[in-house]
């Protein structure tokens, strides 16, 4: 068994204590809302460097999904006190998935922005099964952690750990938003884009939040080499068939053609 959950753990209890004993900042400008496996880091790390910037003390702060009953005291000592000029911001990719983040962030963001990551839902599938497998989490092979899923959706851990195929459902995360938060609040990029033309994807995330131009010291993709070996091609083929109509959906209710086809991976 892995010795990383424990070690995570100790640390959002070290960055949590600290959070209930500092001054309470101000409420984050803007969050990144997933996806999870989607280049979230990536992002962040990039937005972090922009001179206006201030990120919270520590990535996936969860208030929105899983700390909502700390309440806002808690959520505020992760941020800096409000400055002139300077937005601050956090990142915690279960907020796209989690059913009732939007409606708590309508309710205490109120006007805020919301920036998402959708990356193909069968890679993003893939990476997140590696994710887990290397915190000790999965004992499945891919092909059966999939027959698995429906079940195992039943259990909080299991909706959060194996939610392989049920978090690249864009189009249904989506649109719970957007019955929340104005659509013009939400920025929603592919993270294809985002790793094969960085500087771009980022100018227009940086033009959404109304921030100057700027290029970080480097575009860096944070994501697993493991991920690049792609998944089994049986279950890649299962997959792509179950994701083309809710691909199909997202492509709609954005106004994108399709943003994964089979055979080709540009829009």
């Amino acid at each position: 068994m892995s010795r990383r959950p424990a070690v995570d753990a100790l640390r959002r209890a070290v960055r949590g204590a600290r959070a209930w004993a500092s001054t309470p900042g101000a409420l984050p400008d803007f969050l990144i809302i997933g996806g999870q496996r989607c280049g979230t880091t990536s992002l962040h790390s990039y937005l972090a460097a922009h001179p206006r910037v201030r990120a919270a003390t520590g990535k996936e702060l969860q208030y929105l999904s899983l700390h909502y009953g700390r309440g806002e005291r808690w959520y505020r000592g992760h941020f800096p006190p409000a400055s002139p000029g300077l937005v601050c911001f956090e990142a915690s990719p279960l907020y796209l998935f989690h059913p009732e983040a939007p409606a708590r962030a309508a309710r205490s963001l109120p006007g805020r922005r919301f920036v998402a990551l959708l990356r193909d839902p069968v890679e993003r599938a893939w990476s997140h099964y590696l994710h887990t497998r290397s915190y000790g989490q999965e004992p499945l092979d891919f092909a059966a952690a999939l027959d698995a899923e429906e079940s195992r959706l039943a259990t909080p851990e299991g909706w959060r750990r194996h939610s392989y195929a049920a978090r690249g459902r864009y189009a249904e995360q989506l649109t719970r938003w957007f019955d929340h938060v104005p659509r013009e609040r939400v920025h929603v990029i592919r993270s294809e884009d985002l790793y094969a033309e960085p500087a771009a994807a980022y100018a227009g995330v940086l033009e959404f939040l109304e921030l100057e131009p700027f290029t970080p010291p480097e575009f860096a993709v944070h994501t697993r080499r493991a991920d690049r070996t792609g998944p089994p091609p049986e279950a890649a083929s299962r997959l792509r068939a179950y994701f083309a109509p809710h691909n199909a959906g997202l492509a709609d209710l954005l106004g994108w053609k399709d943003p994964w086809p089979a055979q080709d991976t540009t829009r």
